[in-house]
C-alpha cells in the first residue's frame, strides 16, 4: 500500500499557550516579566520551533502530501497505512503520539538539539527526508517498541509507550495491595510507575535520581547506575513506600519478562487513578473494587531508524 499522507504532529510552543491564556504577547510578557522570568527564553524557543516546522513542511512537500495535526487531535484521529507518521517536537510527543498510531511508521525529529535530549528523536530537519524516503520506498529499518498495558478487572485497558502510574490523582498516599511473584502485601505510597524500555530515560531515571541522590549523602564514591532493559522487559518502582502496622515494604521494585504481571487492587473509595505517558487527562478510575493487571501490551510501536548514524535511538 502506498503512502498519501503525511501526517505531521506538533505541539504548541510555550509562548502560544501563554498568548492564549492572557490574550495578546505584550500581556504574556508582562506576566512572565513581572515574576522575574526570562520572557526571551519563550520568544527564542518558539522562533527556533517555527523555523524547523516551516523547513520540515517545504521539504516535506516536495515528496509527499501533508497536513498538520497538533497533538490534542491525536487521540481521536485515525491513522491509516496510507499514512506516514511525522513527529516534531519533544520525546514526550512521540510517546503520546505512538499510542494511537496502530503501527504506523513514525519519523521522529528534533526542532531544538539545543533544548531537547532527543533520546526518541533520531532525525532533525537537515536529514529527515532520508528517513521518510526510506519509509515511502518501504526500505527502511525501524525499532518495535512493546507499550505496557493497565487492564482492569472490567474490562477496560490503558496502553503507555514510556510509562503507567497507578495512584492518588493529589499529593495525598495511594492505599492498595499488590501482588507480585506470589507474594502480597498492603501498601501506602505516592505511587508505582511502571516503565517500558522507551521510558526508562524519563521518569523513571527521576526516581533513581532520587534514590541515588539521597543514599550518596551517606555512601561515598556511590555511582549512578540507570536501568537498561530489554525490548519486552517492564519496570516497576513503588514511590515513597510508608511502613507502619498495616503497610509493608517489601514490594518496592521488580521486572516484569514476558507473560509476568503485576497485580494491584485499589483500597482508595475515591481518587484513584491510572494515566499513561504523563497525561493525566488520559486515565482510568482506580478505586476500591478496582483491579488492574499489569503487564505488556500485544500493540507496538514502529519507530523509523537514522541509518546514518549508529544507535541513534
Amino acid at each position: 500500500m502506498s503512502i498519501e499522507y503525511a501526517i505531521i504532529v506538533k505541539n504548541k510552543t510555550r509562548l502560544e499557550t501563554l498568548i492564549e491564556r492572557f490574550n495578546t504577547k505584550a500581556q504574556a510578557q508582562f506576566y512572565i516579566e513581572r515574576l522575574g522570568g526570562n520572557f526571551e527564553d519563550y520568544v527564542i524557543e518558539h522562533e527556533t520551533f517555527q523555523k524547523s516546522l516551516h523547513s520540515l513542511q517545504t521539504q516535506l512537500s516536495k515528496v509527499v502530501k501533508n497536513k498538520i495535526v497538533e497533538r490534542i487531535f491525536v487521540p481521536n484521529y485515525i491513522f491509516t497505512e496510507k499514512n506516514l507518521i511525522v513527529v516534531i517536537g519533544q520525546d514526550g510527543l512521540v510517546a503520546n503520539t505512538a499510542k494511537y498510531s496502530k503501527g504506523v511508521p513514525i519519523v521522529a525529529v528534533n526542532p531544538d538539539k539545543k533544548r531537547y535530549d532527543g533520546v526518541l528523536l533520531p532525525f532533525d530537519t537537515s536529514n529527515f527526508i532520508y528517513g521518510v524516503d526510506k519509509v515511502l520506498t518501504n526500505s527502511f529499518q525501524q525499532r518495535v517498541m512493546r507499550f505496557a498495558e493497565a487492564k482492569l478487572n472490567d474490562g477496560q485497558r490503558l496502553l503507555a509507550f514510556n510509562d503507567l502510574f497507578i495512584g492518588a490523582s493529589s499529593h495525598i498516599s495511594a492505599r492498595y495491595r499488590i501482588s507480585f511473584n506470589e507474594n502480597t502485601e498492603e501498601q501506602s505510597s505516592s505511587g508505582l510507575i511502571v516503565s517500558t524500555q522507551a521510558g526508562s530515560t524519563g521518569w523513571l531515571s527521576s526516581i533513581f535520581n532520587m534514590a541515588y541522590g539521597v543514599t550518596g549523602m551517606f555512601e561515598k564514591n556511590l555511582k549512578l547506575k540507570r536501568p537498561k532493559l530489554k525490548g519486552n522487559d517492564l519496570l516497576f518502582a513503588v514511590r515513597e513506600p510508608f511502613q507502619s502496622i498495616r503497610t509493608e515494604i517489601g514490594i518496592t521494585a521488580g521486572i516484569l519478562k514476558g507473560q509476568n504481571s503485576l497485580t494491584i487492587e485499589s483500597l482508595m473509595p475515591s481518587n484513584g487513578v491510572i494515566f499513561s505517558d504523563g497525561i493525566e487527562t488520559d486515565f482510568l478510575k482506580f478505586n476500591s473494587g478496582t483491579i488492574a493487571k499489569i503487564g505488556l501490551a500485544k500493540e507496538t510501536a514502529a519507530l523509523v531508524i537514522n541509518e546514518q548514524i549508529k544507535n541513534a535511538i
